[in-house]
């Protein structure tokens, strides 16, 4: 294992095979000191019929972002019909699965823990296309859910590389969260009364959303939002390739995507309290700076 910047180099080549205790430990510090665990060797292999697939994603442009939900096994955000949409959950559901066999092996204390969220497939390429700067991540942001609040539960996401023609995904890196946080903290309204209530009752949000959910989609919007620092920043050029997989908690790692397309991305959700070093996690660091409960 090896360090680089922001990352943290570790070089496995299967996906659910054991891992020596030390790598793991040296994996688990590093996500939760807020790095990016960059596996270069780390390929996600893909059978004929699911390159058949990829061919087809990449000939229709509306298919930006493709989900499969784990709960319903059904796949959102796809015009696939018949036995092309069954291959495609088959597809998602295999990633889901290593994915979670990877973490669960890096880091065997979260596995009890850890709640596997949504797969996504992300075919189409990022770079030229046109969004509203809240919807563009490539933009340096932090993730945070508008509809799905998270409680203070981790982000935690794998990635893997699976275009077929080789193309490199570029990403942005910028600072660490303890020094991006103050920085626009001072920028956030509190929480009308009521609000966290009226927007699960109107079915805006999937639970009520609590002060930590709400900082943290102002902390997103307000990052996005201010053009000179996204400029200004200190930040990382990263290049993953193509047959590359890499993972990190992307409610701390300020991140943009710049260009890409054909990726995988599984979300995991873990407790702080399942972490090695709980007061690492952005939750304790806004109590810490708010000087109150955020959940």
């Amino acid at each position: 294992m090896t360090s680089a910047g922001p990352l943290e180099i570790v070089p496995l080549e299967a996906w659910d095979a054991p891992i020596a205790a030390a790598v793991g430990e040296r994996a688990v510090a590093a996500l939760e000191q807020g790095r990016v665990v960059f596996l270069p060797r780390l390929a996600f292999g893909l059978g004929a019929e699911e390159q058949r697939l990829l061919a087809v994603s990449a000939a229709d442009a509306s298919r930006k972002n493709i989900s499969f939900d784990p709960a319903s096994g059904r796949c959102h955000g796809t015009t696939a019909t018949g036995e092309e949409l069954a291959r495609l959950g088959a597809m998602l559901d295999r990633f889901a699965r290593l994915a979670e066999a990877l973490v669960s092996n890096l880091a065997p204390d979260w596995a009890p823990h850890l709640e596997r969220a949504r797969t996504s497939f992300r075919p189409a390429e990022i770079e030229g296309r046109s969004y509203t700067p809240r919807h563009d991540d490539r933009l340096l942001h932090v993730d945070a859910f508008p509809t799905r609040p998270s409680g203070g539960r981790r982000i935690l996401r794998v990635f893997a590389n699976i275009a077929p023609d080789g193309a490199v995904r570029r990403w942005r890196v910028g600072e660490p969260f303890a020094d991006f946080a103050p920085r626009f903290l001072k920028r956030q309204r509190r929480m009308l009364p009521g609000e966290a209530r009226a927007l699960a009752w109107l079915g805006l949000t999937r639970g009520r959303r609590s002060r930590y959910d709400h900082l943290m989609l102002g902390l997103h919007d307000a990052a996005k939002l201010d053009a000179h620092w996204q400029q200004t920043s200190p930040r990382h050029e990263i290049g993953f390739p193509a047959g590359s997989a890499w993972l990190c908690f992307t409610d701390a790692v300020l991140h943009a995507a710049l260009a890409g397309h054909m990726a995988l991305e599984q979300t995991f959700h873990l407790p702080v309290e399942a972490m090695r070093q709980p007061e690492l996690a952005p939750l304790r660091v806004l109590e810490r700076l708010t000087d109150r409960r955020l959940v």
